[in-house]
């Protein structure tokens, strides 16, 4: 049976149309406002959902997502309560795709088994995991594949050919291109070298691309969609979100606005 993941982008691939993937950070910047959040997303364009597992080491990301991490780690924040989180949103939505993101470390501290049967139970789609290479796929990405959960791998820049088809035979869902060299939300990406090494991606895989780092704006958006099936956006949405929360605004104003803001972000995409 075809996923979720697979369903939305077969679907919007009939419209010709790239996929809008907003990111959240799990509890930030705190647990009800965070599940309200989470929520709204689909009002405000979310194709897929990509929700970040808090964790207190979150290397290859900017400054903005490590301190919302912190953040909801600070406010008590685990992954039982990511965990939670999910099941709440899947009693109002059954369809939108979700997808973790985060470390090998939580997982490994939740117990790989538990972790992947947990994620099976409660609908989650698809993850991926920054940091863990390839070549550790027995780990959890054979295993979550074997329970129908997608498991999303990054390339980059600076993927040459022998890498991609090793990293294309344990992916699924979709490939994540990283477009900048190092951590999220600093940089603007190069979108000639994107769509050149793109171009080269689809001669080895029906699989969808999506592109994220560095996307900021719905300028951004416009540009990487005539070339990707997916934009990724992370820090401009967590900096949105806190930038709201210090104004003191209640939170039914904060989620308002954040529709607002993710529809002017991913306006682009609908046409």
């Amino acid at each position: 049976m075809a996923s979720r993941i697979s369903k939305v982008f077969k679907d919007l691939s009939l419209n010709n149309r790239s996929a809008f993937i907003p990111y959240i950070t799990a509890g930030d910047p705190d647990m009800e406002l965070s599940q309200l959040i989470l929520e709204s997303l689909p009002l405000g364009g979310a194709d897929i959902i990509e929700v970040g597992m808090p964790f207190s080491d979150p290397m290859a990301d900017g400054p903005s997502i490590q301190e919302s991490s912190l953040r909801s780690l600070n406010n008590g924040h685990d992954m039982n309560k990511t965990f939670k989180m999910i099941e709440d949103f899947r009693i109002k939505d059954n369809e939108t795709p979700i997808v973790l993101m985060g470390y090998f470390n939580p997982i490994l501290q939740f117990g790989i088994k538990s972790f992947i049967n947990k994620c099976d139970k409660i609908g989650i789609d698809g993850l991926i995991v920054v940091d863990l290479p390839i070549e550790h796929s027995d780990e959890i990405c054979i295993p979550a594949q074997e329970s129908g959960i997608d498991f999303i791998n990054f390339i980059t820049p600076t993927t040459d050919k022998d890498r991609l088809l090793k990293i294309l035979k344990v992916s699924s869902g979709f490939l994540y291109f990283v477009s900048i060299a190092g951590i999220t939300g600093t940089k603007a990406p190069n979108n000639k070298i994107i769509k050149e090494m793109i171009k080269e991606v689809k001669k080895s895989t029906d699989l969808p691309v999506g592109v994220g780092f560095g996307i900021k704006n719905s300028d951004q958006v416009r540009e990487i969609s005539n070339f990707s099936d997916a934009i990724v956006v992370g820090s401009a949405i967590v900096n949105e979100i806190n930038s709201l929360k210090i104004k003191n605004l209640d939170n039914d104003l904060i989620v308002k606005n954040m529709i607002d803001f993710l529809l002017e972000l991913s306006h682009p995409l609908k046409g």
